[in-house]
């Protein structure tokens, strides 16, 4: 019961915190929230015990993620221009339509938990009794990620590695000569 409560709070929290970030016109705001909104995802992974996931979420959603957004706001404007109404209608029926769909598309799962889950009967049990013998690892965790999900992970890892050379690549370029420029008056008319 206690857990149900933390993922209904965390949820509520990413909620309050996504009609923000849809509200707001800064950018620079809306880029720290996009993080909160990520960092609130991955502490709901931590709490429904799916740490790999969570970890990743962390470390692209809430770390690389961010510093792209602010790399990316340091070449362009910080304020959003306002959308026409028309667009804004449009908007708001395509997130409608995608999330009925989505809400649809989870009717049929079993409950949270439910010891009677088809993932509980079939995967489950094979991967803790028979992958010491098919894998020839001593631990189920490691079996789990680095064979029988393994190109699972190496896609998480080729995420995580492709992140990284993004940032790196926009942190190592020259600043733009008009920035230069304005950065070399200011240092100027400074005494």
């Amino acid at each position: 019961m206690t857990e149900e409560f933390i993922v209904i709070c965390l949820m509520v929290f990413m909620a309050v915190t996504g009609v923000a970030i849809a509200r707001l016109h800064n950018l620079f705001a809306v880029v720290m929230l996009t993080g909160i909104f990520s960092l609130l995802g991955a502490a709901v992974y931590v709490v429904l015990d799916a740490v790999d996931v969570a970890f990743t979420e962390a470390a692209v959603g809430a770390g690389i993620s961010t510093v792209l957004m602010l790399s990316t706001l340091a070449l362009t404007t910080s304020e959003e221009k306002p959308a026409p109404p028309k667009h804004i209608l449009a908007a708001l029926a395509v997130v409608g339509v995608t999330g009925a769909v989505l809400i649809y598309g989870t009717l049929d799962m079993p409950r949270y938990g439910d010891p009677n889950a088809p993932i509980h009967h079939h995967v489950a049990p094979r991967y803790l009794n028979k992958s010491s013998q098919e894998i020839g690892l001593p631990n189920v965790v490691t079996s789990v990620l680095a064979s029988y999900r393994g190109y699972d992970t190496f896609g998480e890892t080729f995420v995580i590695f492709t992140a990284a050379i993004g940032v790196l690549a926009i942190l190592g370029r020259r600043r733009p000569r008009r920035r230069q420029q304005a950065v070399e008056k200011t240092e100027e008319t400074i005494p």
